[in-house]
C-alpha cells in the first residue's frame, strides 16, 4: 500500500494536476484520435513520460506532484489506465509523487465499491474526475452514493472545470457536452457533503464568476490553476487568489500540455503579494493533501 514519504523541506512546489497518460504497457488513457486533437489544441507535440519519467522529472524540478488518469471507460468504449497500477508504481516515488486513482461514474455501485478498494487496499490519496469526459452529471442522483463514499473515505476530489481541450476543434466536440463542467453543479455536491473537500479544477472559462462565487461560499472548495498560462487568467481570478481566496488555491500545470517551467514563468510575472505566493505554489497543498 501506498503511504506518502514526502520531505516538505526538500520541495518547493507541489502541482496538484498531473496526468499519467502513457501505461506500464504503452496503452494511452485517451484514443488516438482524441490524443491527437488535443496536441493540436494544446500546440503540444513534446514528450509525454510514463510514471517512471514524470518522477524523474519532478525530483529534478524539487517538486511534488499529484498524479492521475482518468477512467471514462463507459463513455469512450475505451479501456483506462489502471489506477491501482498508478498507486502500485507511486509507491516506488513516494518522495515526489502522490497518487490518485479515478472511477468510472456511469458504473453506479462498482464504482463505490471500487473507490473503497482504491483507499482502503491501495492507499489511493484522493480521486479526479472529469464530467464532460466521463458523461456525468455531478448533481445526478445516481452518483450521490459516490460522492457519499468518498465523503466517508475522507479523500478530496478534483473535478474539471469550465471548458476542455479534449475533442476541441473536432466536428460536435466529438461529442463532449461542456456544460457537465460548469462548476455551479458542483455547488450542490459541496453542499451536500460538507465533509467533502472538491477542488475545481482549472479557470473555469467561461464560468470563473461563478467558480470565484462557489470557492468563496463554500468551506469545503478550493481552485488549482492548471490549465492555463497565468498570463491568460481571468482578472478577477487574480484579484481573488491574492487576497479572498489566497489560501483556497492549488499551483497545477495539467502536465504535459503545460510544464512547470512554463507555468511558473507566466506565474512569476503575476502582480501577487510575497506572502501568497509560497501559499499558491505548495502550502496549501501541504494543508489539502494532510501532508
Amino acid at each position: 500500500m501506498y503511504r506518502p514519504e514526502i520531505d516538505l523541506a526538500a520541495i518547493d512546489a507541489i502541482d496538484v494536476h498531473v496526468h499519467i497518460e502513457v501505461g506500464e504497457d504503452g496503452h494511452r488513457s485517451l484514443p488516438d484520435e482524441l490524443v491527437a486533437a488535443l496536441a493540436k489544441y494544446f500546440k503540444q507535440g513534446g514528450p509525454n513520460p510514463d510514471l517512471e519519467g514524470v518522477a524523474a522529472y519532478y525530483r529534478e524540478r524539487r517538486m511534488a506532484a499529484v498524479v492521475f488518469t482518468v477512467d471514462s471507460e463507459t463513455a469512450l468504449g475505451h479501456p483506462p489506465i489502471s489506477s491501482v497500477e498508478i498507486i502500485e508504481r507511486a509507491a516506488d516515488y513516494a518522495d515526489v509523487l502522490i497518487p490518485f486513482a479515478s472511477v468510472d461514474p456511469l458504473q453506479g455501485d462498482r464504482a463505490v465499491d471500487y473507490a473503497r478498494e482504491l483507499v482502503l487496499d491501495h492507499g489511493a490519496r484522493g480521486f479526479k474526475f472529469h464530467p464532460t469526459v466521463q458523461g456525468f452529471d455531478p448533481t445526478d442522483d445516481a452518483v450521490r452514493p459516490l460522492w457519499d463514499a468518498i465523503e466517508e473515505l475522507g479523500v478530496p476530489i478534483i473535478v474539471h472545470t469550465g471548458q476542455t481541450g479534449v475533442g476541441a476543434g473536432t466536428p460536435g466536440g466529438s461529442g463532449f457536452k461542456t456544460r457537465l463542467s460548469n462548476p455551479m453543479l458542483l455547488d450542490d455536491v459541496l453542499a451536500d457533503h460538507p465533509a467533502l473537500q472538491v477542488v475545481l479544477a482549472h479557470p473555469s472559462v467561461p464560468w470563473v464568476d461563478e467558480q470565484i462565487s462557489v470557492a468563496t461560499h463554500k468551506a469545503n472548495a478550493w481552485i488549482d490553476i492548471s490549465g492555463w498560462s497565468a498570463k491568460y487568467f481571468p482578472p478577477q481570478l487574480v484579484r481573488a487568489m491574492n487576497s479572498f481566496l489566497q489560501d483556497k488555491v492549488l499551483f497545477g500545470t495539467d502536465f504535459p500540455v503545460l510544464t512547470p517551467e512554463r507555468w511558473l514563468g507566466d506565474f512569476a510575472d503575476l502582480d501577487l503579494k510575497d506572502e501568497v505566493r509560497p501559499k499558491i505554489l505548495k502550502d496549501n497543498a501541504v494543508r489539502l493533501l494532510g501532508l
